[in-house]
C-alpha cells in the first residue's frame, strides 16, 4: 500500500530534504508551501513532488487544501508540521504582530492541519503525525520568546495528542532539530554562527537530510512503538533529560 505524507514548508530547507527522504521510501508526497513560488514551483520540477500553497496559520486555508490534496493523492497518512518562521526581538521591542504570526504558523499550524484530518486517521486505524520543534523551544532562546513559546507548545500539544490516539494506531511525536545548515541559518551574522558552532559538541551546524532520516523512521511501520516522544538532534549542543 502507497501511503500519502503531506510536509508543511516541504519545498525548501528542512522541509525539501523531508518531502525527498519520504518519496524515496516510497510515500506519494506532497508539499504544502507559504510564499516563495518561485521556489515551490523548482522543486515540483526538480522531483515531482506536487506543491500546494496555503497559509498553515490559517484553518480555512488548511481545510480547503487537505482536500485538494486528499482530492489529487488519496487519504492523508502521515502529516509532517514543519513550517515555521521568525519575527525575532527582544520582547520589550516585540509588536503584537511579531508575536501573532509566529505564534500561528508555528504553534496554531498544529491544530489547523491535524484537526481535518484527525478523523480518517482514527477510523482506519493508522496515521503519524512529525511535529517539528526546535532546541529553542526546549532550552529558550533570547530575543525569540515568540519563537521559544511556540516550539515549547509544540511539544506539549505532541505529547497530549499522543495520549489521545495511540489506541488508534496513530503516533505522534516531536523532533526538536538543533542549528540546521539552511538559508535560514546562513542569514546568521558571521561571527554570531561561529560563536553557536563553538557551542556544538560535534563541532559544525546539522544537515537537512540529517532531521529527514529521522522524520522518515518516524513514519515507517518500524516506529510504532514510539509516541509522545521528542526526538533532540542538535549535535549535542543541549542534551534534554
Amino acid at each position: 500500500m502507497t501511503r500519502v505524507a503531506i510536509v508543511t514548508g516541504g519545498t525548501r530547507g528542512i522541509g525539501e530534504a523531508i518531502s525527498l527522504a519520504l518519496k524515496s521510501k516510497g510515500f506519494r508526497v506532497a508539499a504544502n508551501y507559504g510564499g516563495n513560488d518561485e521556489a515551490a514551483q523548482k522543486f515540483q520540477a526538480a522531483t515531482g513532488i506536487p506543491v500546494y500553497k496555503w497559509n498553515v496559520g490559517d484553518y480555512a486555508a488548511c481545510e480547503e487544501g487537505l482536500k485538494r490534496v486528499e482530492s489529487d493523492l488519496g487519504a492523508i497518512d502521515v502529516v509532517v508540521n514543519n513550517a515555521g518562521i521568525t519575527r525575532d526581538g527582544m520582547l520589550h521591542k516585540l509588536t503584537p504582530e511579531q508575536w501573532g504570526e509566529v505564534i500561528q504558523v508555528n504553534l496554531s499550524s498544529m491544530f489547523n492541519m491535524t484537526r481535518p484530518i484527525i478523523d480518517g486517521m482514527r477510523g482506519k486505524g493508522w496515521g503519524r503525525i512529525i511535529n517539528i520543534s526546535s532546541i529553542n523551544g526546549q532550552k529558550g532562546q533570547m530575543g525569540q520568546t515568540n519563537y521559544s513559546a511556540a516550539k515549547a507548545g509544540v511539544i506539549g500539544f505532541t505529547k497530549a495528542l499522543a495520549q489521545e490516539t495511540a489506541r488508534k494506531g496513530i503516533t505522534v511525536n516531536a523532533i526538536a532539530p538543533g542549528y540546521i545548515n539552511t538559508d535560514m541559518v546562513a542569514a546568521v551574522p558571521e561571527k554570531v554562527l561561529e560563536s553557536i558552532i563553538a557551542q556544538i559538541p560535534v563541532g559544525r551546524l546539522g544537515h537537512a537530510q540529517e532531521i529527514a532520516h529521522c522524520v522518515a523512521f518516524l513514519a515507517s511501520e518500524e516506529s510504532a512503538f514510539i509516541t509522545g516522544a521528542t526526538l533532540t538532534a542538535n549535535g549535542g549542543q543541549y542534551m534534554a533529560g
